[in-house]
C-alpha cells in the first residue's frame, strides 16, 4: 500500500495563507472556476493543494501565480502566512488611478459609488 500523499483542502490553505478574509470567500472563488491549480480549472472546494502546487486567481485588479511551499497548521499572523508560499508573478508597476475624472479633488458621493461597483464587478466576473 503506497502513503496518501500529504494535501489540505484548497480553500482552507487560501484562507491560511491570508488571501481571503474567510474560507466561505476561498470556497466562492474556488466554485467560480476561476482558480487554476498546475494549470488546470477547478471547481470543488475539497480539492487538496499539496507543497509543489502551483496556484493562479485573480484577486482584486491583479492576477496572483503562487507556489505552494507549506501546508502550515494554523491561520497564524501576515509573517507566518507569507511563509507558506512564493509569489511567481513578477513585479508589476501599481498604475496610478484616480477615482475622479479631474483628479484635482475630493470625489463625490455619486463617483465613490461608481468606482466601488466598478472594482466589485471586476472582482466578480
Amino acid at each position: 500500500m503506497s502513503e496518501a500523499q500529504p494535501g489540505l483542502r484548497i480553500d482552507k490553505w487560501l484562507w491560511q495563507a491570508r488571501f481571503f478574509k474567510t474560507r466561505s470567500l476561498a470556497a466562492k472563488l474556488v466554485q467560480s472556476g476561476k482558480l487554476r491549480l498546475n494549470g488546470n480549472s477547478i471547481s470543488k472546494p475539497a480539492r487538496n493543494v499539496s507543497p509543489g502546487d502551483v496556484l493562479t486567481f485573480p484577486k482584486m485588479l491583479e492576477t496572483k501565480v503562487i507556489e505552494v511551499r507549506d501546508l502550515g497548521t494554523r491561520r497564524g499572523p501576515a509573517p507566518e502566512a507569507q511563509m507558506l508560499y512564493r509569489d511567481l508573478a513578477p513585479p508589476q508597476q501599481k498604475a496610478s488611478y484616480s477615482a475622479s475624472p479631474k483628479g484635482d479633488h475630493k470625489p463625490t458621493a455619486q463617483e465613490r459609488r461608481a468606482l466601488k461597483k466598478f472594482k466589485h464587478d471586476l472582482e466578480n466576473n
